[in-house]
């Protein structure tokens, strides 16, 4: 492959890291492999209440249990940073909710998917459109401890990132995945990278030249 104007040294000096994207695509697959072949986890402590704006507009509880689509036995949920005692949300977590939003639909059509914030629903759900969010699903675990037991939350109330996976098996919901990478440590200048794969942002700047600018992060608005 060749592109308008390019030298023999381009050229030459662009097949060691066409090598190495080769390589990391076979990993990539790899390790996807290697998730798809875990055991199953364990069984929930409880089938955690949260509450939801449904299609009429009027909030409601909801189990679980009851965030499986009808023939979806997969269930993906991001813990988003948004605490009661946060004047804001994490603006690292919406920048990922932005496209996750507009993804939403297609990724209904294999395996369903909810976000779940510690704040009241109501100041979630006015976050959302004021955002110009259509399709998430957003709940709220205000009243529930999911964040704390899948690690979406410290001891001490702090909010963290994470992002947990259930399956169903015969009526019962079991725990597949999470994101474990964040507690495994970084290496020297990384952030832990641990939901990178569902954040178009920094797969976008890993392409280019300058890469991930030192010490910038997305903001809520520019």
């Amino acid at each position: 492959m060749e592109f308008p104007g390019e030298t023999a040294e381009y050229r030459q000096a662009r097949a060691e890291p066409l090598q190495s994207e080769v390589e990391l695509r076979r990993q990539i697959e790899q390790v996807a492999a290697q998730r798809r072949a875990l055991p199953l986890g364990g069984e929930p402590p409880e089938d955690y209440v949260f509450q939801e704006t449904g299609a009429d507009g009027k909030d409601r509880p909801v189990r679980l249990s009851e965030l499986f689509a009808p023939g979806r036995d997969t269930l993906v949920v991001y813990s988003y940073m948004f605490g009661p005692q946060m004047k804001e949300p994490c603006p690292l977590c919406t920048s990922i909710l932005d496209g996750l939003d507009a993804e939403a639909p297609h990724i209904a059509q294999t395996v369903s998917l909810a976000v779940v914030a510690r704040s009241p629903l109501a100041r979630v759900r006015d976050f959302a459109r004021q955002r110009g969010w259509r399709h998430l699903r957003l709940l709220s675990s205000a009243d529930n401890s999911y964040n704390r037991d899948y690690h979406g939350e410290s001891p001490q109330g702090d909010q963290w990132p994470m992002l947990n996976v259930f399956v169903q098996r015969d009526g019962r919901v079991r725990h597949s995945y999470a994101t474990e990478l964040f507690s495994a440590g970084a290496e020297r200048g990384q952030d832990p990278r641990h939901v990178d794969l569902i954040w178009p942002l920094w797969n976008v700047l890993d392409l280019t030249p300058g890469g991930r600018p030192q010490g910038w992060y997305p903001k809520l608005a520019y």
